[in-house]
C-alpha cells in the first residue's frame, strides 16, 4: 500500500528549501566577494611598495653616485682677514613651555 502525500506540505517543503539554498548561496557569494576585495586590496599595497621600494633605492644611488663638486668647488677663505659672510649665521629655536606656570 502506498500513501498519498497531501501537495500543500510538499510544495511548502520545496519553497523552504529553495528560499534557503538561495540565502545561502547569497551568503556564499558575498563572502567571496569580500575575500576577492581584500586579497585585491593586499596586492595593490604590495605592488605600490615594491614600486616605492624600487624608486628609493633607485633614488639613493642616483644621490651617491651624483658629483659634490658644488661643495668642494669654492673652498671657504681663511685667516682673521676673511669677510663674516664667509661664515654663515645659524639660527636656534628654542621652544618654550607653554604650561609653564608664573610664580
Amino acid at each position: 500500500m502506498t500513501t498519498a502525500v497531501p501537495l500543500t506540505n510538499n510544495t511548502q517543503l520545496s519553497v523552504n528549501v529553495t528560499t534557503k539554498s538561495q540565502e545561502q548561496s547569497l551568503y556564499q557569494s558575498s563572502g567571496a566577494i569580500v575575500a576577492a576585495i581584500v586579497v585585491g586590496v593586499i596586492i595593490i599595497f604590495t605592488v605600490i611598495l615594491l614600486i616605492l621600494k624600487t624608486y628609493n633605492r633607485r633614488m639613493r644611488v642616483r644621490r651617491e653616485l651624483e658629483p659634490k663638486a658644488s661643495k668642494l668647488a669654492v673652498p671657504p677663505p681663511l685667516g682673521h682677514n676673511s669677510p663674516s659672510l664667509a661664515q654663515q649665521p645659524t639660527v636656534t629655536f628654542i621652544p618654550v613651555d607653554i604650561h609653564m606656570h608664573s610664580r
